[in-house]
């Protein structure tokens, strides 16, 4: 199935994956919905608040990726070279909010610590991912569903 999903009729390959990856998206913010209150000191205290947190901010993040890939694709704008810079491709493309997209393109710099440099993994950086920058990942949700509109 194909949807229009732009302003110069590009078809969208999988509406229903990029609709399903939203979803899941939603379901590990409101995941996360109980740890947005966390101070840093509860945070580092607690193994296993941190492996659900920091698995858990791994897989949206990803999530959202997946899909800025996906819209990049569909819509034949430049390869980008790195995950932050399919967001900072979409943004040029004024498909997202410049402001948004170069949030996003430091989320998955947060994201590639989580998965490739946990040691220098700083607390006090998560608990601010919690507390204030899960509203770009909405945000970027928000954005998505316009583009998916007929």
């Amino acid at each position: 199935m194909s949807v229009d999903c732009s302003r110069t009729a590009t078809r969208v390959v999988d509406r229903e994956l990029v609709l399903r990856t939203l979803a899941n998206i939603d379901l590990y913010l409101t995941q996360l919905t109980p740890y947005r209150a966390l101070d840093v000191a509860a945070y580092a205290a607690d193994w296993r608040t941190q492996r659900i947190v920091e698995r858990t901010l791994h897989l949206a993040i990803e999530a959202c990726m997946d899909v800025a890939d996906h819209i990049v694709a569909d819509r034949r704008l430049r390869v980008p070279e790195t995950g932050a810079a399919t967001f900072e491709s979409l943004g040029e493309a004024d498909l997202l909010p410049r402001e948004l997209a170069a949030r996003l393109a430091r989320m998955v710099g947060f994201r590639n610590i989580l998965v490739h440099d946990y040691a220098r993994l700083d607390p006090a950086i998560v608990v601010r991912v919690l507390r204030t920058d899960l509203s770009d990942l909405e945000r970027f949700c928000e954005a998505v569903l316009a583009l998916l509109q007929p």
